[in-house]
């Protein structure tokens, strides 16, 4: 969500040449369920640049489904403690304030006072985004209750669609809004009138919130609001021409195509599939469907929900258009615009890779929405084409960006992770920020199961190594993944099976590794020597058998190819952080209200460390220090500097990227 300026968020495009309870499986029927769990629930190492769009690819087999989330389960570690940290924070806030201005526009009395930040402040008054962070509340809570089956959370969304439908038959309308000026913003925006808003973006965080309460928390409540609204979006749009709906369409609208498509998906109704390819937005389509990476000055998260969008299309019309979009929007994106760490942009928007130089040691790099966002895009490519490359980025960013953008000590959440040398990740406020990061935070550590396994008919891919476990009923089967990955680089695998049953593991030899090697109840099976692909034992399981995989990390380096003298330190998928101290941070010093000032708070001057050398052997001058994952390299001044994973950094200063001294000779 663009927040560095005001107004709408209009931007230009590039011109193109014309181009010739139940499950949710349940409600959703049978077609569209995995592609829609796939949206509503939701991988970076060295790889090819693409130049242009792949050719048409032959026919492929049917997609990889997701488990339920609610066949899987987290063991200790990371990942289930942020997920507690995120559920306890949504536990504390208060629906009631969320819908206040929700009621305002229905003419109904509030019941309680309306939050902060972005969702009251007058300075944001002329973005018009208020009512956004209901709609991520929802996803949240729909996330947080099928993962732990907590009935608060299902209480809570039963409640709030309650309250919105309460405010549609006050208002006799489908429509639901917070905006300062009500339905008169959306209207206007439909009429092609100027406005200072992005009404379509917000509402699109409504639509999602409401589908996913009602696809995985069966929430009837939620699901008869969500088709009333569907309508009027439907009948609201329906006068407009072509022209006249792409031209709405370059003020920011969120995934609204993605949007439609699920309502298909769940309904099988025409005109919602019809509404999802008219907010697909054709100038941003059509270059990259020709192969074209138009993309430099472009706001980015403007774009990334629309990509997703594209290949939810492409998956409920089989129109290949759309699918070479988006796959060509993602391999450009993530190997040729990404940082180390997975995420990209430079103060929301994507800059030309030739001035890396100039945009890498920003305080508002990565955009935390945006990481969010690519990897669900990245997740719905894999369930359609399961290679490692998409599984290998989505770690990465998973690792990098994600796990790392929590506060593990108040659960609150970035906005940007900048890479200026010596800044802190800074987050937000509980009640008085509200940023767009802080919706997709609330989501963001309640999902963490949904892309550990994958399967189909007669396969089950592991996909992340994370402690868990997966209960696959249709097979009899559970496997049960016991590992401290990346502490130790393997992880074991145990069946517990009513009967023998023959399933094709696949298990993923990630690029980071140079060998991977399987072992079965102890006895190697497989070795393999070429990374970035999935490993296959088919074999009758039998109950109790084991499996482990072996992989090897290793120190590394990698540098933009316009700036080989700055560079980021990895170990596996890990970037490695230097941890620099707490220098000028009282406690607290990192809670903070207004994102716009990233790089200005606690703005100390403090003392970088200088390396010097040859930028690509440095990663030889990484030695082990005194715990799991923590390293040293030798400053200029022979001091040495301690490098830890970066999702580990917290409530100090920081150096991802460092400059690298040249050494004469």
């Amino acid at each position: 969500m663009a927040r560095s300026g005001a107004g709408n968020r209009r931007e230009a495009v590039p011109k193109t040449p014309s181009c010739t309870g139940p499950s949710r499986r349940d409600l959703l029927g049978s077609a569209g369920a995995a592609t829609v769990m796939a949206s509503a629930a939701t991988m970076l190492s060295p790889a090819p640049t693409f130049a242009q769009a792949a050719p048409s690819a032959p026919v492929r087999p049917a997609p990889l489904k997701p488990f339920d989330m609610a066949d899987v389960t987290l063991d200790d570690g990371p990942f289930l403690h942020a997920q507690r940290m995120t559920e306890a924070y949504l536990l504390r806030l208060q629906p009631d304030r969320m819908l206040h201005n929700f009621r305002v526009n229905a003419g109904l009395k509030p019941k309680a006072p309306v939050y902060g930040g972005w969702e009251s402040e007058p300075t944001w008054a002329e973005i018009n985004c208020h009512g956004h962070t209901l709609g991520h509340y929802l996803s949240a809570c729909a996330l947080a209750y099928r993962s732990t089956r907590d009935r608060r959370f299902k209480q809570r969304l039963d409640y709030i669609a309650s309250e919105l439908a309460a405010c549609q038959e006050a208002a006799h309308s489908g429509l639901v809004c917070a905006f300062p000026d009500g339905p008169a913003l959306v209207a206007a925006h439909i009429n092609g009138e100027p406005i200072t808003g992005v009404p379509w973006y917000t509402l699109h965080k409504i639509y999602a919130g409401l589908r996913d309460a009602a696809l995985l928390a069966d929430s009837k409540e939620a699901r008869d609001v969500l088709l009333r609204l569907a309508d009027w979006g439907v009948v609201a749009t329906r006068p407009l021409s072509d022209a006249q709906f792409e031209a709405m369409l370059a003020t920011e609208h969120g995934g609204m195509n993605e949007i439609y498509a699920d309502l298909y998906a769940m309904t099988g109704k025409e005109e919602y599939r019809t509404l999802a390819r008219r907010f697909s937005h054709k100038a941003v389509m059509e270059p990259l469907v020709a192969g074209k990476d138009l993309l430099d000055g472009m706001h980015a998260n403007t774009q990334v929900p629309k990509i997703v969008g594209f290949q939810r299309v492409y998956e409920e019309t089989g129109d290949d258009r759309y699918a070479k979009a988006a796959d060509f929007f993602f391999r450009t994106v993530a190997h040729t615009r990404s940082f180390a760490t997975g995420g990209h942009g430079d103060d929301e928007h994507f800059f030309a890779m030739a001035d890396f130089e100039s945009h890498v040691f920003s305080a508002k790099g990565s955009e935390t929405c945006c990481q969010h966002n690519m990897l669900k895009l990245a997740r719905l490519l894999f369930m359609q084409d399961p290679q490692a490359d998409y599984a290998d980025y989505y770690e990465r960013t998973l690792y990098n960006g994600i796990l790392a953008s929590q506060d593990p000590d108040s659960g609150m959440a970035t906005y940007f992770q900048g890479a200026r040398p010596g800044y802190m990740k800074l987050y937000h406020t509980p009640e008085d920020s509200f940023w767009c990061c802080t919706g997709t935070g609330m989501e963001n550590h309640v999902k963490y199961r949904d892309s550990i396994y994958f399967h189909d008919d007669r396969s089950l891919y592991v996909s992340l190594f994370v402690p868990s476990a997966v209960q696959w009923a249709d097979k009899g089967a559970r496997l049960e993944q016991a590992t401290s990955f990346p502490d130790t680089p393997s992880t074991s695998l145990k069946w517990t099976l009513g009967a023998p049953v023959e399933i094709a593991l696949h298990l993923r030899h990630p690029r980071w590794s140079r060998t991977a090697t399987v072992r079965v109840n102890g006895r190697e099976v497989l070795r393999s020597t070429a990374p970035g692909r999935f490993l296959e034992v088919t074999r009758l399981w039998r109950d109790g058998d084991r499996v482990e995989l072996t992989l090897d990390m290793m120190p590394g380096v990698e540098s933009a190819p316009a700036a080989p003298d700055i560079v980021a330190f990895t170990y596996g998928p890990l970037v490695l952080a230097g941890a620099l101290g707490r220098q000028g941070l009282d406690p607290g010093a990192d809670i903070i209200v207004n994102e716009r000032k990233y790089g200005d708070y606690n703005d100390e001057a403090v003392a970088v460390p200088v390396l010097a050398g040859d930028p690509r052997r440095l990663a030889e001058q990484v030695k082990p220090g005194d715990g799991p994952l923590e390293f040293t390299i030798p400053a200029e001044n022979g001091a040495p500097v301690r490098l830890i994973p970066y999702h580990r950094i917290a409530h100090e200063r920081y150096a991802t990227y460092w400059r690298v001294k040249p050494v004469r000779t």
